[in-house]
């Protein structure tokens, strides 16, 4: 049998109940002191997250880095999440998260998560201050991308299959959904 993970009840969770949640293949993420807890990507998503990976990677300077989940970003004391990927520079991170916001950070939706991160976590990345916060559906292969600017997000693409968003945050890269999904 596994060990319990006893939860704290009448107060907000921590980074330190965080921690000891068991490694059961379940993503644990904090948002204001609420505890979300998503299930196992899907195939498709996973197909994503790794073709995205390598266009990043490709284009990524060397003073970046570009991570996959799960790792920590640790946005307060009462919000860690893990983004699918996320861009920061390479002095930023510790060997445990990344203490601030990253450059930029993307989510692929699944049904148990599309709410969330069309919501909470894009509004806790926008009040982080990321510079640049994307999508992505690997259903049927759309990316929606927001940059900041003057401390909101402002949509700079909202496209699906063949065609093509030229990022210019954090770096120049150019990324078309159908490409995606292979």
């Amino acid at each position: 049998m596994g060990t319990m993970t006893l939860l704290p009840q009448s107060r907000p969770f921590t980074r330190t109940d965080l921690d000891a949640m068991p490694d059961d293949g379940h993503r644990y993420e904090l948002i204001d002191g609420m505890l979300v807890v998503t299930p196992a990507p899907s195939i498709q998503h996973q197909r994503v997250v790794g073709s995205l990976y390598r266009l990043l990677f490709a284009a990524c300077p060397d003073q970046l880095e570009v991570i996959f989940a799960p790792f920590e970003v640790a946005l307060a004391k009462d919000t860690v999440v893990q983004p699918d990927l996320l861009v920061a520079p390479r002095a930023s991170f510790t060997d445990r998260d990344l203490p601030t916001a990253p450059l930029l950070a993307v989510e692929i939706l699944s049904p148990s998560t599309r709410r969330y991160d069309l919501t909470l976590k894009r509004d806790r990345f926008e009040a982080s201050g990321a510079a640049s916060y994307w999508v992505i559906d690997p259903i049927t292969l759309t990316l929606i991308a927001w940059d900041l600017a003057e401390g909101r997000y402002v949509e700079r693409a909202n496209l699906k299959g063949d065609e093509s968003y030229d990022a210019t945050s954090p770096f120049a890269v150019t990324v078309t959904p159908a490409q995606l999904g292979r």
